[in-house]
């Protein structure tokens, strides 16, 4: 028997800059503040929803309150003179100019890190297969054109670019056989990471087309999807017309075999909090789905050890799996986002002594970089040198997971690539 909540939602409808202002919390908030989010909004996508707003936001806690701060574009989001800019060319009333000066501040967000988009595209036949990454040798990551949008945007989003309405920037495909003649092509992937945007925008006959023909390749073990839907909008799986029919999607894909692995992104531990979110986890686990947690270490939102520690001890509670803390991205707003890996290091190991074995499946704090996934182990001192032990969890290469290697050790550091190597190396062992 699935539940339902009693606090349910009516059908999903976004809330954009076109009428947040006819929400009441909104209203309530100083001017100054509304006009400050309408200009950095011109910028940074917004996009959010009633229940993110009624059920999620203390406007009484309004600008520090995390989820406001997760949703909702802020003035030092952007850099002084980007928003003077951009305020100006929004008051002047010449679209032109403000779409101008709106490319100019996105330009320099680096919008696509970590070779995303140019170095993990792979071929078949001589064809690039746009829309599928192919980083690690056993997963391959879909990105479904009908799932490129979310319930609602996160500030912090490291695939913003997906978002801006720019076909050069964007990354999709709807051509579920290429993605089946590849996996067959490739008996080495295991698991296929369906993500986005978010997956589970997506009407459930639809979404099925994408997954149904999964079901065909023997060699597939596991079906992850990407989702922050838990969290934004949880009547997904509860109350939406075809939550049944979705629940029932998902039986079927473990009824063939195939793991069908829920990776949920949860920012903060009230986003577990409500009604409607743990009638849809205790639905996704009726239907034989894994529920593993992940999100990024973000400044303004959930940079203290105690606030990681109660969201996974929340998460253990209600049968979800802690899997990943990540260092936020070097992309959009990164500078008003972003923790220095020495107090990322420390806010982890903060947390993970609070928790029992049950939470510490977790792993982080973790650089999705370039070469591959850096897990930030600890600081120690060796040889009279103070350093970052570092390790691959993923790598280009996979002879590189699991070696530790060492970089000198800093404080102001946000980054893999702004790390040296340790006792006196001209290079780290990846980059030889």
């Amino acid at each position: 028997m699935y539940a339902t909540p009693v606090d349910a939602y009516g059908r999903y409808e976004p809330v954009t800059l076109k009428n947040i202002h006819d929400h009441p919390g909104f209203r309530r908030i100083p001017e100054a503040l509304r006009h400050e989010v309408e200009v950095a909004a011109q910028v940074l996508p917004f996009r959010t929803n009633p229940y993110v707003l009624d059920e999620l936001i203390d406007w009484d806690a309004v600008p520090d309150d995390p989820i406001f701060q997760l949703v909702f574009p802020q003035r030092a989001m952007l850099e002084p003179e980007a928003f003077a800019r951009v305020e100006a060319a929004l008051a002047a009333g010449d679209r032109d100019a403000l779409t101008r000066e709106v490319w100019r501040v996105r330009r320099a967000m680096n919008p696509h890190p970590a070779g995303q988009l140019t170095h993990n595209v792979p071929e078949l036949d001589g064809r690039r297969l746009a829309g599928l990454q192919h980083k690690y040798a056993e997963t391959v990551l879909f990105f479904p054109a009908g799932g490129q949008t979310c319930h609602a945007f996160c500030t912090y989003c490291f695939r913003w670019a997906q978002f801006v309405g720019d076909r050069d920037l964007k990354f999709e495909s709807n051509r579920v056989e290429d993605l089946v003649r590849y996996l067959r092509a490739h008996p080495e992937v295991t698991d296929v990471l369906v993500t986005g945007g978010d997956p589970m925008v997506m009407k459930t006959a639809l979404l099925a087309r994408y997954l149904e023909p999964l079901l065909e390749v023997e060699t597939l073990r596991s079906i992850r999807i990407g989702s922050k839907s838990l969290a934004y909008w949880p009547m997904r799986f509860t109350t939406d017309p075809d939550a049944a029919e979705l629940l029932r999607l998902f039986e079927r894909v473990v009824a063939r075999g195939k793991q069908l692995a829920f990776m949920a992104h949860f920012s903060h531990p009230r986003e577990l909090e409500t009604g409607p979110v743990r009638a849809a986890i205790q639905n996704l686990l009726g239907a034989d789905a894994v529920i593993r947690t992940q999100a990024p270490l973000v400044r303004h939102v959930n940079d203290d050890a105690d606030v990681w520690a109660e969201k996974w001890r929340r998460e253990v509670s209600l049968g979800l799996v802690p899997y990943y803390m990540f260092v936020e991205r070097d992309t959009g707003p990164k500078r008003y986002f972003e923790v220095p890996l020495a107090e990322a290091q420390r806010i982890f190991a903060g947390a993970y002594r609070q928790v029992s074995g049950l939470a510490r499946t977790v792993r982080g704090p973790s650089m999705s970089a370039f070469p591959g996934k850096v897990r930030i182990v600890g600081t120690a001192e060796v040889a009279g040198e103070k350093v970052f032990v570092l390790e691959f969890l993923q790598a280009r290469d996979p002879s590189w997971v699991g070696r530790p290697f060492f970089a000198r050790y800093s404080e102001t550091a946000t980054w893999l690539d702004e790390l040296e190597p340790a006792f006196g190396a001209a290079r780290f062992f990846y980059e030889a």
